[in-house]
Order: structure tokens, then sequence, then C-alpha cells
């Protein structure tokens, strides 16, 4: 009961309301007086309850002396409430006063439920193309959003982590901060190349995440996803010609770039 009585309020009906048209309901049909009687309020608060929802068209007026009052069977009702709801919903997005579209920014958002939540809602709105870079254990929780997608007509390219790539990351030099516990999975995700989301999630840290629409970072994301499918098709060509003249996980090739540079070099 308590339960019901929440969601009608939910969908805007009063206390008073919301208990008279389940008393109705219960009942099949009453007066105001044996309503009353029945909830133990006061007949005047519900009697003007009783006219406004039949004004409102959710309870019906019998004839006869005293009136009877019966509510509209849960198909009905559910389908009027729709409705209007999808009437207001339409007038709203059509009348709102639209202001001049801000420059893009940056959001942070933290912790599991909200990254998710956001990533599906715009997961759900992609339109022609999805580009994600995850680990296995992402893939799997978005596996039914992305099939919707597919199945909408969205191209999806996508690279799934399952371990240590064959090119070395670069290592903090000594003295210099280190930010990550290094426990986390980082993952990207751009939405028909104008929406991204860059995050990092996994046990002992807070699943956090960046997201905006700023074509920097778009544009960033997707030439680092080109450029590892790249190295990928590059690895399963040429792995072992890669290794002897670079080294495993071409170690000899990383350290041009990666390494803490010396007294007196350059920067390439």
């Amino acid at each position: 009961m308590d339960q019901l009585l929440h969601h009608l309020r939910h969908l805007g009906f009063t206390e008073m309301e919301s208990k008279i048209m389940v008393e109705l309901a219960r009942q099949g049909s009453a007066s105001g007086y044996e309503v009353a009687k029945r909830l133990g309020v006061s007949r005047s608060n519900v009697y003007a309850t009783l006219q406004r929802l039949e004004q409102r068209g959710f309870l019906r007026c019998g004839a006869g002396e005293p009136a009877k009052y019966s509510v509209l069977k849960p198909e009905e009702m559910t389908r009027m409430i729709s409705g209007q709801m999808r009437d207001s919903l339409d007038y709203v997005q059509s009348s709102m006063p639209q202001h001049e579209p801000e420059k893009p920014a940056f959001y942070n958002i933290e912790g599991d439920k909200k990254v998710f939540e956001t990533l599906k809602r715009q997961l759900a709105e992609a339109k022609h193309e999805i580009v994600i870079d995850v680990w296995r254990e992402e893939i799997e929780s978005l596996h039914e959003d992305l099939q919707q997608a597919e199945e909408r007509g969205v191209r999806l390219l996508w690279s799934c982590e399952e371990g240590e790539g064959m090119l070395e990351q670069p290592l903090p030099w000594p003295g210099m901060p280190v930010y990550a516990d290094g426990e986390g999975r980082k993952f990207s995700l751009v939405v028909d190349r104008c929406w991204c989301m860059l995050g990092m999630r996994g046990k002992g840290s807070v699943t956090q995440a960046v997201v905006t629409e700023h074509p920097v970072m778009t544009g960033l994301l997707l030439n680092h996803f080109a450029q590892e499918l790249v190295l990928f098709e590059l690895e399963q060509d040429m792995g072992e010609a890669l290794e002897a003249r670079y080294g495993r996980r071409y170690e000899r090739l990383s350290a041009r770039y990666w390494s803490k540079p010396t007294e007196g070099n350059g920067s390439t």
C-alpha cells in the first residue's frame, strides 16, 4: 500500500487524492460520506477532493442520491496519465527558451553508478558511431547498450584490453609524484565524434571520469584509438621482426621518448 501511494504521489497526485483513488479501487464505488468514514478524515476535504478528481477525469460520478464515485480502471488511468505527461514534455521541449550554446566544458564525474548512468544515457542517444577502448570488465557491463546501438544502425568500433600491450608505458621519473595506484583500468569512449569520456575504474580506486564535447579531447582520443589499432595490425603481421629490431615490448624504441633526459640532451 505504501509503495502504491508513493508512486501515485510521484505522478503528481496529493496524499489525499492517492488514498481516495486506492480506496475506491478497492471498494468499487462509494459515496463521499463512505470514503470519509473509511479513511477517517473530514467529509469536507473528501468532497472537495472527489470533485477535483472528477473534473480531471480520473473519477466517474454515478446518478442518484447520494452520488457514488468510482475510479477508472488501472489501464485507463495510466493511459490518461501517460498521454498528459507526453503532451507536457513535448510542450516543454518545444517552448523552453534556449540560449546561445556555451563553449565546450569539462565535467568530472565520480562514482561507479554516476559514471555508468552517464555513459549508458549517451550510448542510448548515439546516432552514427561509437568508438570504445575499454577492458573486458567494462565491455561486459555495456554489452546490452552497445548491442542496442548496433541494432539501431550505429557503427561500433571497439578495442578490448585484456592485459599488457606490446608498447611499454612511461614510468614516472625519480622524485616525480605518482597519481595512480596502478590498480585502475583506463577506459575511453567517443560518441558521434563530438562527445567523449575518459576515465579510470578498478579495485582499490574510486571510479572517476572526465566528460566533454571539446573537439581537442575527442580528436586526441580518436587519434589514440587509431594508433592502437595500427600498432595491433603491425604486431599481427610483423611481431617477430618488430621484437627482433626493437626488443620485447619495444623497449629500445620507447626509451627514445619516455626515458629521463640526461643533462645536455635536447628534446626530440
